[in-house]
């Protein structure tokens, strides 16, 4: 609500502080188990399952096959001309 009820300038200003005192937060952030950004070390759970992963080989990519188009309803797109043969080409979609 701040950014609406201030002016443009004003607004950039609450914008950037706002921005510094979250990167500045960052580095108070601990997560119990974890490394911090500057101290701590992580727990034993978690480097066994850094491990654990780390050696094994990613997931194989899939590719996403592209189904070819219905030759017969293109060719019937491109026939349309009026409403009955529009009527009908959908009759031959739903079939």
């Amino acid at each position: 609500l701040g950014f609406r009820q201030l002016e443009t300038k004003q607004a950039f200003y609450l914008m950037g502080g706002t921005i510094i005192a979250s990167g500045v937060f960052t580095f108070f952030v601990n997560i119990k188990g974890h490394a911090g950004i500057i101290s701590g070390q992580d727990s034993e759970e978690v480097i066994a399952a850094y491990k654990k992963t780390a050696g094994s080989a990613a997931p194989a990519a899939q590719t996403l096959q592209v189904p070819e188009p219905d030759v017969e309803a293109v060719t019937m797109i491109e026939q349309v001309d009026s409403a009955d043969q529009y009527n009908e080409f959908v009759s031959h979609l739903n079939k």
